[in-house]
Formats: structure tokens, C-alpha cells, sequence
């Protein structure tokens, strides 16, 4: 593995130990054992090894995303991609968190873009295939409560809310029954 390999390498498992408030370029130069300036060799600036980090999480996500909608039925193609979205927001809240901060990410590379801006596409072809009138408000609605759900339960903010722990199934089958519920 070269060393813009390792950096990303790196990155990727200090993410996911200390999260992104705390992931800094000098950790992970110190992680692979270059110099401290090192990093910039490869990466001109912090924002384009955040996003080749993220690229790591998007790629992994995207073949989730993909293999879910590949079901062919659309109702559990849909609940398919909703819970591997909410697992992997659970499972690795940092990534996801780093995946969501456009605001970081834009303009730094990686050509995220090229991955991330099917995705809305793909769900609201699969709404479609159960209520034809659907379009892409649809879709984002269906994305919005996705994410904000699989954050909620990476970051814990429903102990906050709730007495038992939330299973998120049935919150995504409301989620799902409404968004495809014809008039």
C-alpha cells in the first residue's frame, strides 16, 4: 500500500475511533509514521483528504444502496436500502456523519458527487414502481427521514426521547407506508 493509501487508511480508522470533531491530518501522519507535513504531498489541503477519506464510506454505502434497490420487489427493495442506510449510520456514525457534511466535502474532490447524486434518483424510481405519480420530493422525503433516523440512533439522541431502545423496522415501515401511500 503506498503512502496516500496508508493516509487514507489511516483517516478512515481514526474517524471511526474519535470521530470527526477530534480526526486531525497530524494524527493520521503520525498513525502511518511520515512527517507531520507529509499529508499535504498528497493532499493539498485538509478538505481533500477528508473527502478520500468519505470516499471510502460513499463507495461502501453506495453498494449497499445499489444492492438493496437491485430487489426486485419495491416495497422491500425499499425497506431494504432504509435499514442498511440506518445500520450503517449506526454502525459507523462518524463516516456517516463525514458522508453528510457537504459543506466540508464540496469542491475538495473525490468525486463524491458522481456517486451520491444517483442515489436520490434510484429511490424515487423505486417509489415509483408503487405509486406513479411519485417524484423526487418523494424520494428526498424518503431520504431525509433515513438519514435522520440512522443519525439519531448513531448518535444516541433517541435515549433522550425514549424509555426503551428504538428498533428502527417499524419506524421505517411507517416511514416507507407513507411516503408510497397512494391518495
Amino acid at each position: 500500500m503506498d503512502v496516500r493509501d496508508q493516509l487514507v487508511q489511516a483517516g478512515v480508522e481514526l474517524l471511526e475511533a474519535k470521530g470527526l470533531a477530534s480526526l486531525t491530518q497530524r494524527q493520521i501522519a503520525t498513525r502511518v509514521g511520515v512527517s507531520h507535513g507529509a499529508p499535504r504531498h498528497y493532499f493539498p489541503t485538509y478538505a481533500n483528504l477528508l473527502a478520500a477519506i468519505a470516499r471510502v464510506g460513499v463507495e461502501e454505502l453506495d453498494a449497499t444502496i445499489r444492492a438493496g434497490l437491485a430487489i426486485p420487489d419495491a416495497r422491500s427493495a425499499l425497506s431494504s436500502v432504509a435499514e442498511n442506510v440506518v445500520n450503517f449510520a449506526i454502525d459507523r456514525p462518524a463516516m456517516f456523519e463525514l458522508i453528510a457534511r457537504h459543506d466540508l466535502l464540496e469542491g475538495a474532490g473525490g468525486n463524491l458527487r458522481e456517486i451520491t447524486s444517483s442515489w436520490l434518483e434510484l429511490l424515487t424510481t423505486r417509489i415509483r414502481d408503487i405509486r406513479a405519480d411519485a417524484d423526487e420530493r418523494h424520494g428526498l422525503a424518503l431520504w431525509a427521514g433515513v438519514q435522520g433516523l440512522g443519525t439519531m440512533l448513531g448518535r444516541r439522541s433517541t435515549d433522550v426521547i425514549s424509555t426503551q431502545k428504538v428498533n428502527p423496522k417499524p419506524v421505517l415501515a411507517v416511514l416507507i407506508d407513507g411516503i408510497t401511500q397512494t391518495s
